[in-house]
C-alpha cells in the first residue's frame, strides 16, 4: 500500500486552508450535530473518534425505534448540521466507514423548503474509512447539512462518520500539504504509482514544493526507476464531481526525461470513458538534476455537465523514463480564455410541441410532412405525451396521391466532439406497423447528403407511448433527423413523435437524472417511493404493475414514464361500489411557500368512480383535487397548488364506481416547491376522435 494511505487523517490544518463552520472531527463532543428525534440516535464513541448508527442496538435505542411509524421500517439514523451560512463556493469532505452491508446519503436542507437537495450516496463495504468529496455551490440562504446512515439487516453492520471537513473552494483543488490529499488517490499499479513527495520524506532529488517553494511543503510525483514492462501507466485520480461544472483547470508540474514519457491529464465519468483536455509538450524539459528545478503552469478548459473525475496519467516506456511531478491545482468558474465557448445548452433540441415545433423545421416542397395535431381526451384514441390533452405530431396521417414519399423532421445543429443523450417518445398508429415507420439520423452540417442511422424503431406496441434513450456521438457538428417512410396505403408507417429532450452525456449517465432520483419524485419503476398503504380505513390496496390491467376496457395498456414500465392501480373487481384504497406519501415538512403537486392519472372505463387527492394534517384530512367518472384512454396530467404551514402527508383515494370497469391508476407524482409553472389544461372530456 501506499505510503501516504497509512498517514493518520487528523493532521494540522494548514493556516492557508482555514476549515468553515459545519466540520467537526468528532474528538470531543459532535461540533453543534444532532440526531433528529424522529429517527434512530446516532452514538459518539469518545474512544474512537467518530459518530456511528448500528443494526444491533441496545435494549433502550431499541425502545426508541420501535416508536416509528410506518411498516417495520428500516433503522435510519439522520445526523443534523448546526444552520449553516455560506456565500462562497465550498468543498465538503467527508470520512466514513460502511461495514457490513447498510448506505450512507448527505443531503442539502432549506429552511422552508419540503424536500432536502441529495448532494451524494454510496453503499460500498469497505474495511477501513473511506473519504468522499462533494461541491456545495453559492448558496444565499442558510441551510444545513443532513447525514442521512442506514445500516443494513445483518448483524455487525454500521455505518460511521469519523470526520467532516467543510473548506473554501472546489474539491478538484489541492496543494496536497495535507493528509487526505482533498480525496485525491493513487489507481494502484504494481510497478509504478504516485507518492507524496516532501515533508519529512528523506529524497534528496526530489524537487522544492510550489506551494511553499521549500523541501518541506508536499508535491504529488511519479517515478520510472520501477518499470519493468514497456508502457507502464501510473493514475492520480480526483474525487467525483457531485455538481455540474465548467471553467478553468489550473496546475502546477516539472518533468524530467520528455522523450522517457508521456504525461496527459484526461476527464473520466461513472462508465470509465476518458476524455483527454491536456497533454504535455515533448519539447519541454526540465532537468531535475541542476539548480534551476522550473515549474510549469498549465491552464486547460473543463467542462463537466455530468460527473467526471480528473486524472492525470503518465506513461513510461523504461526504467529510464524520468520523473513527473504535479502540485497546486486550482479551479476557477471562469474559462482560461474569454474565446472559450461557453457549455452548450442541449435544451434547444428539447421540444413538446405544445406552442409549437420549436427549433425543428422540416424539408420544404415535400406533400406529406409532420403536422402538429390534438386530440380532445376521448375513449377510442390516445392524446398527446405531456399532459394527454396537449399537440404532439404526427406523420402520414392524411392520404397523398402519389405512393412512396418520407417524412423529414429536422432539429437544431448540435456542436461536434460531444456526446449526446436523445430521448422522445413514439406511438405507432395507422392500419398496419413497418420497420420504417421511424427511425433517427445524425446528419453532418458539412455534408447534408451524409446521414448515419442511430436508431430504427423496433417495438410494436401500436397505440402506446414509448420512450426511447439513444447515444451518439459526432466529430463534426450535426442535426438530428427524425425520418417516417410511407409507401403505400397498406404499408405505411404512420407514427406520433412527443417530448424531445437532448442531454449532455451517455443516456447511462443521464439515467440518473430521471425522477425518481429526486426527492418527492416517483415513477414507481424500482417501487413506491416511500408511499404506503393505508391499512387502517383501506378495503383494498393500490397495486403495482406493468402493461395492462386484467379486466377488459378499463385501466391503461402501459404505464406513463416509458409505456413498458410500472404503474400504481386500483383493480375494481374485488371491491365493492363505494369502497376505496388510500395511499399515503411519507410525511413532508412544513414549507413558506407553495407547493405544487403534479402526476399522471388514467381513468377508463364505462363504470369509473372518483379519484381524489386530500392533504392530511393533524391526522385530518382536507380534499384538494376531485374527479369522478370515465375521462380518457390516455393519461392525463393534473396540476394541485397547496400550502402547509404543519407536518403533513397528501393522500391519493380512489373509489370503485357502479361496475368493475372502474380501474383507476397513476404514474409519475412529482412533489416540488411551487408555485406550480402552469395551471392544470383543462380538458374537455369528448367521446370523437376527431384531430384538431
Amino acid at each position: 500500500m501506499l505510503p501516504f494511505y497509512l498517514l493518520a487523517f487528523a493532521a494540522t490544518i494548514q493556516a492557508h486552508n482555514q476549515l468553515l463552520p459545519g466540520s467537526c472531527n468528532f474528538e470531543s463532543d459532535t461540533c453543534g450535530y444532532t440526531s433528529d428525534a424522529d429517527f434512530t440516535s446516532w452514538t459518539l464513541h469518545k474512544d474512537g473518534r467518530f459518530v456511528a448508527v448500528d443494526a444491533v442496538m441496545s435494549d433502550d435505542q431499541a425502545g426508541e425505534i420501535g416508536a416509528e411509524t410506518g411498516p417495520q421500517r428500516a433503522i435510519t439514523g439522520v445526523l443534523l448540521s448546526p444552520a449553516l451560512q455560506q456565500d462562497e463556493w465550498s468543498c465538503l469532505r467527508l470520512v466514513y466507514q460502511i461495514s457490513g452491508s447498510g448506505s450512507l446519503e448527505v443531503l442539502q436542507r432549506t429552511e422552508g423548503k419540503s424536500f432536502d437537495k441529495p448532494l451524494w450516496n454510496s453503499q460500498a463495504v469497505s474495511d477501513s474509512w473511506v473519504i468522499s468529496s462533494m461541491d456545495l455551490q453559492n448558496n444565499t440562504e442558510p441551510y444545513r447539512v443532513v447525514v442521512e446512515g442506514k445500516p443494513g439487516g445483518s448483524a455487525g453492520s454500521s455505518v460511521a462518520v469519523f470526520e467532516i471537513h467543510i473548506s473554501s473552494g472546489h474539491c478538484l483543488e489541492c496543494d496536497f500539504e495535507e493528509s487526505h490529499l482533498c480525496g485525491y488517490s493513487n489507481q494502484w499499479n504494481a510497478n509504478v504509482n504516485w507518492y507524496v513527495g516532501g515533508g519529512q520524506l528523506l529524497h534528496n532529488n526530489i524537487p522544492k514544493d510550489h506551494t511553499y517553494n521549500n523541501k518541506t511543503g508536499h508535491l504529488m510525483y511519479v517515478d520510472s526507476v520501477y518499470a519493468k514492462t514497456f508502457k507502464e501507466v501510473a493514475k492520480l485520480v480526483s474525487p467525483m464531481t457531485t455538481v455540474p461544472m465548467s471553467g478553468c483547470l489550473s496546475f502546477q508540474y516539472q518533468r524530467s526525461e520528455r522523450r522517457g514519457n508521456l504525461f496527459s491529464v484526461y476527464t473520466r465519468d461513472q462508465l470509465g470513458q476518458y476524455q483527454e483536455l491536456w497533454r504535455a509538450d515533448t519539447e519541454i524539459l526540465s532537468d531535475w538534476s541542476g539548480t534551476l528545478e522550473e515549474w510549469i503552469p498549465v491552464q486547460v478548459d473543463l467542462k463537466a455537465p455530468y460527473s467526471v473525475q480528473v486524472v492525470f496519467e503518465v506513461s513510461f516506456n523504461s526504467p529510464r523514463g524520468g520523473r513527473v511531478a504535479v502540485d497546486d491545482i486550482s479551479f476557477s468558474p471562469e474559462f482560461c480564455s474569454t474565446d472559450t465557448e461557453p457549455t452548450f445548452d442541449p435544451s434547444v433540441a428539447s421540444c413538446d410541441f405544445e406552442s409549437g415545433f420549436c427549433r425543428y423545421t422540416q424539408d420544404q416542397g415535400i406533400l406529406s410532412s409532420w403536422r402538429r395535431v390534438s386530440v380532445k381526451p376521448n375513449i377510442f384514441r390516445n392524446g398527446d405525451h405531456t399532459t394527454g390533452a396537449g399537440y404532439f405530431l404526427l406523420a402520414h396521417s392524411r392520404l397523398s396521391p402519389r405512393s412512396g414519399y418520407v417524412s423529414r423532421l429536422i432539429g437544431p445543429t448540435l456542436p461536434g466532439n460531444m456526446k449526446y443523450c436523445l430521448r422522445f417518445y413514439y406511438s405507432l398508429r395507422g392500419f398496419s406497423q413497418t420497420d420504417q415507420a421511424l427511425a433517427v439520423y445524425l446528419q453532418q452540417q458539412q455534408q447534408s447528403s451524409s446521414q448515419e442511422k442511430v436508431w430504427t424503431q423496433g417495438e410494436k406496441s401500436r397505440g402506446l407511448w414509448i420512450t426511447t434513450d439513444v447515444t451518439f456521438q459526432t466529430s463534426q457538428p450535426a442535426k438530428v433527423v427524425f425520418v417516417s417512410t410511407c409507401r403505400s396505403f397498406w404499408d405505411c408507417g404512420s407514427v406520433a413523435l412527443d417530448d424531445i429532450s437532448v442531454r449532455l452525456g451517455d443516456c447511462e449517465l443521464t439515467a440518473g437524472l430521471l425522477a425518481s432520483s429526486l426527492p418527492g419524485h416517483c415513477d414507481f419503476e424500482a417501487g413506491l417511493c416511500g408511499y404506503t398503504q393505508d391499512k387502517q380505513s383501506d378495503d383494498a390496496d393500490w397495486e403495482w404493475r406493468r402493461g395492462s390491467t386484467p379486466t377488459s376496457y378499463t385501466g391503461p395498456r402501459g404505464d406513463h414514464t416509458t409505456g413498458l414500465g410500472y404503474y400504481l392501480y386500483v383493480e375494481a373487481s374485488p371491491m365493492l361500489p363505494g369502497e376505496s384504497v388510500r395511499l399515503l406519501s411519507r410525511p413532508l415538512r412544513a414549507s413558506r411557500g407553495p407547493q405544487c403537486l403534479r402526476f399522471y392519472y388514467h381513468m377508463y372505463g364505462s363504470g369509473t368512480g372518483q379519484l381524489g387527492i386530500h392533504l392530511r394534517k393533524d391526522g385530518k384530512d382536507a380534499l384538494l383535487w376531485q374527479l369522478s367518472g370515465e375521462q380518457s384512454i390516455a393519461w392525463l396530467r393534473a396540476t394541485v397548488e397547496y400550502q402547509s404551514d404543519g407536518q403533513h402527508q397528501i393522500v391519493f383515494e380512489a373509489t370503485r364506481g357502479s361496475s368493475v370497469r372502474s380501474d383507476i391508476a397513476i404514474d409519475d407524482i412529482i412533489l416540488e416547491g411551487g408555485p406550480c409553472p402552469e395551471m392544470e389544461i383543462k380538458a374537455t372530456v369528448g367521446t370523437s376522435n376527431e384531430i384538431e
